[in-house]
């Protein structure tokens, strides 16, 4: 059973529940460029930024070198399927044995979540093939998330600007140059979402259930 999250509860830096709430509103009964564009920079951008990237500059700041790099893959692993899941409008449920099927617009296994992602949306897919998406899900994000560890002789470095996201021959992540990428994701996430119904229904099913419990 899902209850409503209270209105007061902040979803996106400074914005609550009920400021998702009245702007939805405004986005079905006249939407535009300008409202598109305040719902994507003030609920989308506004929680990756405060909730993701604004912890990963911090470590970034406060680097010494000494194993920072698996929180900031961790914290950037944890962000992708937030944002396929936005892509497609859906929401994780966990789903016990006798519970109610799942509805179309809900998932229950993250890692083809994840794998999409990487396959589908460019920068990621100039990188990932199938195989070396589910070989990332599997060795490093729950290896990350669930132990603590990369398994499968993956690597983490810090990378230079000229470095690739991912030498794929020695398995070697360059986390500033994988990070990068998601910069690159997210201007091209708008330029698409504003001129796209499909990913604009989308994105309102994905706010609206940020906003219950």
């Amino acid at each position: 059973m899902t209850v409503a999250t209270p209105d007061t509860t902040k979803i996106a830096g400074a914005q609550t529940v009920a400021g998702w709430k009245a702007l939805r509103t405004k986005l079905d009964a006249a939407p535009s460029k300008e409202l598109w564009e305040e719902a994507f920079e003030e609920f989308y951008r506004a929680r990756l930024k405060t909730r993701y990237f604004d912890p990963v500059e911090t470590l970034e700041k406060n680097a010494t070198h000494s194993g920072e790099g698996f929180a900031i893959v961790a914290i950037l692993c944890s962000l992708i399927e937030f944002l396929e899941s936005t892509l497609q409008g859906k929401t994780y449920r966990y789903r016990r044995r006798n519970d109610p099927v799942l509805t179309i617009h809900e998932y229950e296994k993250s890692g083809a979540i994840f794998e999409n992602f990487l396959t589908t949306g460019a920068p990621f897919s100039a990188v990932f093939d199938k195989k070396l998406a589910k070989d990332f899900y599997t060795n490093v994000r729950c290896g990350l998330l669930h132990e603590a560890r990369t398994k499968g002789g993956w690597l983490i470095h810090t990378g230079k600007d000229t470095d690739p996201m991912i030498d794929t021959t020695k398995k070697i992540i360059n986390r500033k140059c994988l990070q990068k990428g998601f910069g690159e994701f997210i201007d091209s996430y708008k330029i698409s979402l504003f001129a796209d119904q499909t990913l604009q229904d989308a994105f309102k099913r994905k706010m609206d259930s940020l906003c219950i419990e």
